[in-house]
């Protein structure tokens, strides 16, 4: 057995199911635009999501469970990911808004808190601090 092989399938399967509830916040309108496919595909190829897999994940996204991150320092460190993504994609004013206020609610953020969490990931992704910084200051908000 191979070192890689330790880690594959639940690693694997991870984040085929995050990259499933990722699709599913996509298609909550019904349609997936042409800035979100763009975001998908980038997130497929962070995500280690094969072209096959990615197909599959499209057509059958509804049988992947949601898995939102249990612990909320886990939801903080995929927000993280997901806000530079974001921020670094270009995806201009409300539709970035838009977006990351939508991937909040399929991270299991409450749907009253998401724009005022998205407005702060969103700084802190312009920012560009780090991972650590960021859980800090998302932690610290309320405070």
């Amino acid at each position: 057995m191979s070192f890689s092989d330790l880690f594959d399938s639940g690693f694997k399967t991870r984040n085929e199911d995050h990259f499933a509830a990722i699709v599913r916040v996509a298609m909550s309108d019904g349609v997936i635009t042409d800035k979100e496919k763009a975001f998908l595909d980038r997130l497929a190829t962070r995500l280690d999501i094969s072209a096959e897999d990615y197909e599959k994940i499209l057509k059958d996204y509804k049988t992947h469970p949601i898995n939102p991150p249990t612990s909320y320092d886990m939801r903080l460190e995929r927000l993280y990911d997901l806000a530079r993504m974001v921020w670094i994609d270009d995806i201009e004013g409300p539709n970035q808004h838009w977006l990351l206020e939508k991937l909040c609610v399929g991270l299991g953020f409450h749907a009253q808190n998401v724009r005022y969490i998205a407005d702060k990931a969103l700084a802190l992704a312009y920012d560009k601090v780090d991972a650590d910084t960021f859980i800090n200051e998302m932690k610290n908000m309320n405070k």
